[in-house]
């Protein structure tokens, strides 16, 4: 992909735009692949409201929350010993996501919980969040940040599914297709964004079109991220949950002057 047939590029009106089916197709899968360094270990997550959370890893794949349900996850070991978990439970528009930004080394984790809903009859993501020690540790909650403001980084999150994010300030970005499905799209979305590690961020962002929102971690240490989608698409009205990988390139990044 090159600056000019970058700059070829027009404007696409969102009712051009294709529906989530074709991203989700073309993102491939991704390329950190998952670890079992949790198989077998039971953890207990203090939420800062009070509320304990017990988390049984059964083995590299099913793990039990609170002694009672069974759910799929799935853990990627972003650093040594920081965990992203994957948890999807429940089904249709009852489904929900739950990711785990879990530091066993500071003792630590941050969990975004994504529910759908219904909105003047259109299905839409929501996502809380939460802070929490894991067992007895002291360590503070994982604090917010702008440390990707002023960054324009490149995402390929495949061969063919090339993106560039440019982060505004404290809660806006603007993502931008360059190359791949959505080629040429492009919106400015909510964010919040907290740092896990140095040069390592959770970062979540809702989009205002697409009924989707995505959680992920973004290392500029080793220029990757990896996270998921989830939200609903309503061409075929099915559940979307895309897990995703990325190599990341910074682009510039910006400075103002004092005056």
């Amino acid at each position: 992909m090159s600056t000019e047939s970058v700059r070829g590029q027009g404007y696409v009106p969102v009712e051009e735009w294709p529906d989530l089916t074709a991203m989700v197709e073309s993102f491939g899968e991704p390329e950190l692949p998952p670890t079992d360094a949790l198989a077998g270990r039971e953890l207990t997550l203090r939420l800062d409201d009070g509320r304990p959370v017990a988390l049984e890893f059964i083995d590299a794949r099913r793990l039990r929350r609170g002694g009672g349900r069974i759910d799929a996850y799935t853990a990627i070991e972003a650093r040594p010993g920081i965990f992203l978990v994957d948890i999807l439970s429940g089904e249709g528009r009852s489904a929900e996501n739950t990711t785990i930004a879990l530091d066993l080394g500071t003792g630590r984790a941050t969990v975004a919980t994504s529910t759908l809903f219904d909105r003047d009859g259109e299905t839409r993501a929501r996502t809380a969040f939460a802070h929490a020690a894991v067992g007895d540790a002291a360590a503070p909650p994982h604090p917010p940040s702008t440390g990707l403001v002023g960054k324009r980084i490149l995402y390929r999150y495949s061969d063919r599914d090339h993106y560039e994010h440019i982060y505004l300030n404290g809660g806006t970005f603007t993502w931008h297709c360059i190359r791949g499905a959505e080629q040429g799209l492009a919106d400015t979305e909510r964010t919040r964004t907290w740092e896990i590690a140095e040069d390592l961020f959770l970062f979540f962002w809702t989009e205002a079109v697409m009924p989707v929102e995505a959680v992920l971690l973004i290392d500029l240490r080793h220029m990757r991220s990896l996270g998921r989608m989830f939200g609903w698409d309503p061409a075929p009205d099915a559940l979307v949950h895309l897990p995703f990988s990325s190599r990341a390139t910074v682009l510039n990044e910006t400075t103002y002057p004092e005056s």
